[in-house]
């Protein structure tokens, strides 16, 4: 299957998907609305086609411009891995379940608008919460309300920094976006409401 990953920042979940070798994953494309981007770096050192846009490209009055592209080069699935831009509807209904974004919290908790990086990870540890974790999910029109493909808890301990934190769910991330890849490309499943089920 013929994937775009897109990034905005150092790639590092998108290097774990690299490390994990999945059966059927063909790394075709590295899309980026930050020209100096490492993660534009990490597509280019393993031989992958990369392009920057510009961040008013990704917007709903230019959306073709990157549909286009993705079209142009056959790409079958899209993932974002640490993408800081809106996808347009345009995008969304063409590759329709054929989106997947990490996020390192369990949603429906700790999404939408301004939880992104570190500001996630300081709402959990203000909320009193005794487990955060990622999530991998379908991307509908809606930040983080897609169906949810996998999650793993992460426990928030007592001395825990926004940073202690972070490395943690970190951690995981890494684990599970390359399972919940390998579980949509390679397996059998169906959406009921925000759930996946997988045959």
């Amino acid at each position: 299957m013929k994937i775009a990953v897109f990034g905005s920042g150092r790639g590092s979940n998108f290097e774990a998907l690299l490390r994990a070798k999945i059966p059927n994953a063909d790394f075709s494309l590295v899309i980026s609305n930050k020209k100096d981007a490492r993660i534009l770096e990490l597509g280019s050192e393993n031989g992958i086609k990369t392009k920057a846009f510009k961040s008013s490209e990704f917007s709903e009055e230019n959306e073709n411009i990157v549909l286009d592209f993705l079209l142009e080069n056959g790409i079958e699935l899209i993932v974002l891995a640490g993408f800081l831009r809106k996808i347009s509807a345009t995008i969304i209904q063409k590759y329709s379940n054929k989106i997947i974004n990490i996020h390192p919290a369990l949603l429906p908790s700790f999404g939408g608008i301004g939880m992104y990086g570190k500001y996630i990870h300081e709402a959990v540890l203000k909320s009193g919460t005794q487990f955060s974790g990622p999530t991998v999910h379908f991307v509908n029109e809606n930040y983080d309300e897609g169906p949810i493909i996998l999650q793993e808890t992460v426990p928030v301990l007592f001395e825990d920094s926004t940073d202690d934190l972070a490395k943690r769910v970190l951690e995981v991330e890494h684990r599970i976006f390359a399972k919940a890849l390998d579980l949509v490309i390679n397996g059998k499943f169906e959406i009921k409401g925000k759930r996946v089920k997988f045959c």
